[in-house]
Order: C-alpha cells, then structure tokens, then sequence
C-alpha cells in the first residue's frame, strides 16, 4: 500500500510538462492497490481539472451508463483505477480540447500497473489509449476497433469516448448499445461481485 501511496503521490506533484499547459498542472487520476478494472482515457477536461475528481462530467456519466454502475462503485479504488493518457488538462484547440500530453504515459503507466496486480479488465477508451496499447493490433478506424472489441479480451475491452461530441457516432453506431455495452456491463458485474 505504501508504494502505490507513494507513486500517487509523486504522480500528482508531476510538473514535467507543466510549460506546455495553459492551466498549469494538475494531474488528475484514482489508484488502489486492489483495483479491479483499470480504466485508461484521454485527458481530463476543463470540468475535471477544476474539480480534480476523474470523469466528473457529462462523459463520465454516459460511462456510468454503458458500465451498469452508480457513482459510488465507480468513485470506489476497490473497484476501479482511473487513469488517462495525459493526467492534465491539455487546453482548448480548434476543435475541442487538445490531444492528450504525450509524455505521461510513457512515464507512468508502466509504473501504476505494475502495482495494479488485482486489475482483470483493462478499458481502453477512445483512439489515444487503442493506439497506444493495441499498436498494429489495433483496426484501421475506432469504430472497426470497437466492433472487433471480442478480440481484445479478456485482457482489453476497447470502447468508443462516451462525450457528448460523440453522440452523432452513437446514432449512427446502434450496434455499440445494443450489443457492446450488454457484454460490457456483464463482463463488470461478474468482476465487481
């Protein structure tokens, strides 16, 4: 326990790409040594960054809903690591928030999950986290990824970025409620009980 205290700890004192972000730093991520689904996304977004809880916004609670569980099991580190690709706030671009700092994950991620030694599933959500796990296993575009999501288990389960921007996808995608998210919340239940 003191280990992954300390990583936490020294993760959110992390300034290494501070020059680059508007807001400055402050990483925003949960881990508990006995974490049993690891959730990797982008970046937190201006909501999370100002509340400095992971997901608190409207995309964490579509992924509430596509993963069948309240608040409290999801906020619980017994339960679930929450940890992105870029642990700051990027800042806005011409099209919404920038893409996740590129220094992060290769200089934390292999250090959180080797001290997540009870994770089962692993989500990798939205194409930065795919791209950076999958590499060339991964399809050539995220919705032939999140289609082929059977192939990636039982270690991964790929999933689209549950934004509002991505609503439009989500209406021309059925197929990802209908058939996606029911496995997806079986698959946590028989994990988390």
């Amino acid at each position: 326990m003191i280990e992954i205290e300390a990583l936490y700890k020294e993760i959110i004192s992390c300034t290494v790409c501070e020059h680059a972000l508007s807001l400055g730093a402050n990483p925003v991520l949960t881990i508990g040594e006995r974490s049993k689904i690891l959730i990797i996304g982008q970046a937190p977004g201006l909501k999370v960054h100002q509340s400095g809880i992971p997901w608190d916004d409207q995309s964490g609670k579509e992924l509430r809903n596509w993963l069948g569980v309240t608040e409290q099991e999801f906020y619980n580190p017994d339960n679930f690591a929450i940890v992105p690709m870029g642990f700051c706030y990027p800042g806005k671009g011409k099209n919404g928030d920038l893409p996740p700092r590129r220094e992060c994950a290769p200089l934390w991620h292999e250090r959180i999950r080797m001290q997540l030694t009870q994770v089962e599933l692993t989500l990798l959500i939205g194409q930065y986290a795919q791209s950076y796990y999958l590499g060339k296993q991964k399809q050539w575009t995220l919705t032939d990824t999140v289609k082929d999501f059977a192939s990636y288990l039982p270690e991964y389960f790929v999933l689209p970025h549950p934004s509002p921007r991505n609503f439009i996808w989500m209406a021309k995608n059925q197929w990802f409620k209908e058939e996606t998210v029911p496995v997806l919340q079986e698959r946590v239940r028989q994990i988390l009980s």
